[in-house]
């Protein structure tokens, strides 16, 4: 009876397009090293090279492409891992050693320049205000993006919405009482309710299809630039370490409460451009869904953690400032690039994407120029 629930189980995945669960020698192929941090750390998972000292962590740009790439390879092994890397290497304890380093020189830096709420209401209150003159992302790309913009955009959250709500599951044991309840609420809609083809991540991959995305995990990484490294590496910072699991529930407090306008936003700039249904449909869900989450988080579970650890409100605020913080850091590399009309992005993707399906709602299809030729970003480590 268990193999014959193993067989079910891997049979679901497969044919919601998901790896087998099975399955230790697949994943994302190591990326390009983006300066010494990162070199060492590729060499060492490739079998061979010292690992960087602590000292080299110490001395690098925390927000840099360098340290940001070192950190998202090490955090990475926790999750798929890479291709031709062994799964014991997740705990191998020099390497450890190096996250370590690495996370301190991040943390440190988040702390120093964060601007962080007096209170944890004040931090929760300016996340319920849509400000009327928004000039953010989702403004812009609602209101003017393009096509091969919304391409660049999907490309960059992959690296999140692949793996949508796993940096999250990590603070369900620290958990207990409401705020476990309420998490784990939350989180089964996240993973689609028990059905595999509405888990969040297999959505998005039918999103990246409609743009003509690969939607292979990982397959992006090379194009992120650092700030958007950062804004992943935060979550599992936060997550991996129980000491901050009020910082994870705070940051899930701040996806969750800004989710629901700016996915309105999106949806209407996928129907605006003619992206596709699943491209719509991905956002519009997300519109209804944090809805809900929204007061369920703020009630229930920072309620019910506040209820039994007071302590962590500090900590709560500063997960909603940090992310806040990091976020701001990418839009304003995003905007500068597409205002300026060039690609945000470190390397390029297809040029030329295929005919979007048809919309699920009758709009004019937008005239979408092809993507400018685009440009190496300078590394920044």
């Amino acid at each position: 009876m268990a193999l014959f629930s193993v067989q079910l189980i891997t049979g679901a995945f497969l044919r919601a397009g998901y790896p087998s669960p099975m399955d230790h020698h697949r994943g994302p192929l190591l990326p390009p090293a983006r300066g010494p941090l990162s070199a060492a750390v590729i060499a060492y998972l490739r079998g061979g090279g010292p690992l960087p000292r602590p000292a080299d962590a110490e001395a690098a740009d925390p927000y840099g492409d360098d340290l940001q790439l070192a950190l998202y390879l090490c955090y990475e092994l926790h999750y798929r891992g890479f291709a031709g890397v062994p799964p014991d290497t997740e705990w191998d304890p020099d390497l450890l050693r190096v996250r370590a380093a690495l996370e301190r020189r991040f943390r440190s830096a988040l702390r120093s320049d964060t601007p962080v709420h007096d209170s944890l209401d004040e931090a929760l209150g300016a996340l319920l205000v849509e400000p009327a003159d928004g000039t953010g992302v989702t403004h812009f790309l609602c209101d003017e993006g393009e096509l091969w913009q919304l391409r660049e955009y999907a490309a960059l959250r992959s690296l999140y919405h692949l793996k949508e709500a796993d940096p999250h599951a990590w603070v369900l044991p620290r958990l207990w009482g409401r705020a476990k309840a309420a998490m784990a609420a939350v989180e089964y809609d996240e993973f689609g309710g028990g059905r595999a083809e509405r888990v969040h991540a297999r959505l998005f991959a039918d999103l990246m299809t409609d743009l003509g995305l690969d939607t292979a995990y990982g397959r992006h990484l090379d194009a992120a630039p650092a700030e958007m490294l950062a804004v992943v590496n935060l979550m599992s910072l936060f997550g991996l370490h129980r000491e901050l699991r009020g910082a994870l529930v705070g940051h899930f407090a701040e996806v969750e409460i800004t989710s629901s306008p700016g996915s309105r936003r999106l949806a209407e700039a996928m129907r605006r451009t003619g992206a596709g249904p699943a491209a719509e449909f991905f956002y519009d869900e997300h519109v209804e869904a944090d809805a809900v989450h929204e007061q369920v988080v703020r009630h229930e579970v920072i309620g019910g953690l506040l209820a039994e650890e007071p302590e962590l409100a500090p900590d709560i605020a500063f997960g909603i400032d940090a992310t806040e913080y990091l976020e701001d850091r990418l839009a304003r590399r995003l905007l500068a690039c597409w205002r300026a009309g060039r690609s945000s992005l470190r390397t390029p993707l297809e040029q030329s994407p295929p005919a979007p399906r048809a919309s699920s709602v009758h709009t004019p299809r937008a005239s979408s120029p092809s993507a400018p030729q685009e440009q190496q970003a300078s590394h920044t480590s």
